[in-house]
């Protein structure tokens, strides 16, 4: 959500119709909430991304994002494509970080996941966006 949000920002247009978007408080709720995962995962206090309110959020989130990011007419396709992948990557990433935790630690194991996460995001939104002139 805060990869589309601030491609949103940058004058980016999704296919899907997602008026949500274009709320400046959406946007920017988007945007922080993207923030505050970037740092509270590295805290060792941090939940498992798997429990209830964490597989909630990212279903949320996958469903908007896919939905926005699907072609016009095929939204409801597209949410729920995102969150079919989404729950079994939140197990499948956990086990990994996981393992990477035993062995280079917390906070560098989740700096790592971050660029990731992040450099991934950014992509599929770069690939699945066209400028709002287009």
């Amino acid at each position: 959500m805060a990869a589309i949000a601030a491609a949103r920002l940058a004058g980016r247009h999704t296919s899907g119709q997602l008026f949500l978007l274009d709320r400046p408080l959406f946007r920017s709720g988007a945007l922080a909430m993207g923030v505050a995962e970037l740092l509270g995962d590295k805290m060792k206090t941090a939940p498992d991304r798997t429990v209830f309110l964490g597989l909630l959020a990212r279903v949320m989130s996958a469903g908007i994002a896919g939905a926005a990011l699907a072609p016009r007419g095929r939204e409801q396709a597209g949410a729920a494509f995102a969150v079919a992948a989404a729950v079994p990557l939140a197990y499948l990433t956990l086990a990994g970080r996981k393992q990477a935790m035993a062995h280079i630690g917390q906070t560098r194991s989740g700096l790592i996941e971050d660029a990731l996460v992040v450099a991934a995001g950014a992509a599929v939104v770069a690939l699945a966006t066209r400028a709002m002139s287009d």
